[in-house]
């Protein structure tokens, strides 16, 4: 009983090392290569053919389809990504993760990489202490490659080979004379384990080194990973309980995904293994899968990789009707279900690194939905439908409650971000982006005491001259394309010369103010000058010029 329980802490405790291994590798390539990456992604999620490529990039990168998911969930709650792209995104993510398969199977099992993990720590380690540019990066990279192949070795020395125990054998054998039902076994079994290790790619390790061992035939390695297939989705469902529908929706979207490519595959299994096998025989091996156990892991991850090609092949077209089937088993409670908010979802593998692009979009939403109260002043100030300026009153108050919000939201996001070891580089972007929230807010505050200063004006029935007016108006066009700018500068890819443009355009705004305050003292020494309007006016043009300062201090925080 002893040798029992201490048998299962061996395979736990190698599970846990090569989970680890893969966590410190996937964050270190993240750092070293995620500026590149996040480039590269922000061009490539505009429809579902972009977006599948996309999900199989990243999840390559992060070696994590959970981690792929569970970002894109977060996503659709926030409003950053539609259904259809998320279902794109879901799709590539389970093609990404085969690739830990190959990487198992080729690199643990045929070159016996585990031999050099010491000498690979001996590289990293020295890499390590460097601290100028990514070069340590690189070094946190190769300690978890080191470390997840050593996790690798200690599993398979950990789960005994069983050739030679027939008790065993035929006790496990039994499992699997019970026709479909054994199938379904096998497949619940699959499911369980990427539950409990929260892994789909350490439950491919495990399965690997089980049928690598003779614990498993390929038939049943084979139905365990379409269970694995399943057993990954809960991640995302769990992940989803916390969000708004489309969270939900797109949670389920990715379960129904998966749930209905393991049902056609199941119904063909043992034809479609044969056929593999077969291919497989006169490419790669030359010992049947199903008589020598030493085949199997390249096996499997050809079928692993296969299946999700063709599932995703299969799917694609039908996305609408996924979107449509994920809308209507997950009902909408009301609109306060779909307001659209930016989450803070944890995952096992840190994606800090390329979730900052998706930040970065919602901040630049953030920057559009705050200009759009300039338009509101103007109609308040020059309208001549006499309801218009209540209107604009109820929109304005109503945006700043909004735009609290969403500094709130992104500003908590960022601060738990920041917390994780992300790269100097992301770590300024934080700080930038953290900066532009809190200064969009103080802008949306500024509006609205603008008006309730045009309110005042109004009730009292105090009127601007023509001079005025025509000021006012050509200070909110330079204002309107300073927030042109801005937003520019928040994009993912700024324009090089975005701060030389905020620069010039908030030196404008400074003249024109300027020039408003000199005609103003001049205007005083005139007989019908009106103290009151004057008063007002300046008010006014200040709190312009104002907001033209917070902007001009955004394209500062965001662009190095």
């Amino acid at each position: 009983m002893i040798a029992t329980i201490v048998d299962i802490l061996k395979v736990l405790g190698a599970l846990a090392f090569f989970i680890y291994g893969m966590k410190i590798m996937s964050e270190g390539i993240q750092k070293a290569g995620g500026v590149q990456l996040r480039k590269v992604l922000s061009m490539m999620t505009r429809n579902r053919f972009l977006g599948v490529f996309s999900g199989f990039l990243v999840t390559a990168f992060v070696q994590s389809s959970s981690a792929t998911t569970v970002m894109t969930v977060s996503f659709a709650n926030a409003g950053l990504l539609s259904l259809v792209e998320a279902a794109g995104l879901i799709m590539g993510a389970n093609i990404g993760t085969t690739i830990t398969g190959w990487i198992i199977s080729v690199l643990g099992f045929q070159v016996k990489l585990h031999t050099l993990s010491i000498p690979i720590f001996a590289v990293a380690v020295p890499l390590l202490f460097i601290k100028k540019g990514k070069i340590r990066f690189w070094g946190d990279f190769l300690m978890g490659f080191g470390i997840l192949f050593l996790g690798l070795q200690f599993l398979q020395e950990s789960i005994p080979t069983l050739q030679d125990d027939s008790t065993t054998l035929a006790f496990l054998s039994s499992f699997a004379n019970w026709g479909v039902f054994s199938g379904l076994l096998f497949i619940l079994f699959g499911a369980i384990t990427t539950v409990i290790v929260q892994s789909s790619s350490a439950a491919m390790a495990l399965t690997l080194v089980m049928s690598a061992n003779g614990w498993i035939p390929l038939e049943v390695a084979a139905t365990m990973v379409l269970g694995q297939n399943i057993g990954t989705t809960v991640t995302a469902e769990i992940a989803a309980l916390v969000g708004n529908v489309f969270a939900k929706r797109a949670a389920r979207i990715h379960s129904l995904f998966n749930i209905l490519g393991v049902g056609w595959m199941f119904l063909i299994l043992p034809f479609f293994l044969e056929v593999l096998d077969n291919i497989l025989q006169q490419t790669i091996y030359t010992n049947s899968a199903y008589t020598d156990a030493r085949n199997v892991p390249l096996a499997l991850s050809a079928f692993h990789t296969i299946f999700n090609i063709l599932n995703t092949l299969l799917f694609i077209g039908l996305i609408p009707w996924l979107v449509n089937l994920a809308s209507k088993t997950v009902k909408s409670r009301g609109a306060k279900d779909e307001i659209n908010r930016l989450n803070y979802l944890a995952s096992m593998v840190s994606i800090s690194e390329l979730s900052i692009l998706e930040v970065q979009k919602k901040v630049a939403h953030f920057g559009e939905v705050t200009g759009r109260m300039t338009d509101f002043i103007s109609k308040m100030l020059f309208s001549i439908n006499a309801d218009e300026p209540e209107i604009m009153m109820g929109k304005i108050q109503k945006y700043e409650k909004i735009t609290n919000r969403i500094n709130l939201e992104l500003t908590d996001y960022l601060i738990k971000i920041s917390k994780e070891d992300v790269t100097s580089k992301t770590a300024f972007k934080i700080k930038g982006l953290i900066d532009s929230c809190s200064e969009l807010e103080r802008i949306a505050n500024i509006f609205h005491q603008m008006a309730n200063t045009i309110e005042r004006k109004r009730t009292e029935k105090i009127w601007f001259n023509q001079q005025q007016r025509t000021r006012l108006t050509e200070q909110l066009d330079l204002i309107n394309s300073s927030f042109v700018i801005m937003n520019e500068n928040l994009a993912a890819a700024p324009d090089p010369q975005g701060k030389a443009k905020a620069l010039n355009i908030e030196e404008q705004i400074n003249a024109h103010r300027d020039l408003m305050r000199q005609e103003s003292q001049n205007d005083s020494n005139h007989q019908d000058y009106n103290v009151h309007s004057e008063l007002i006016y300046h008010n006014l043009f200040s709190s312009l010029e104002r907001i033209g300062d917070h902007l001009y201090n955004i394209s500062n925080a965001v662009i190095a």
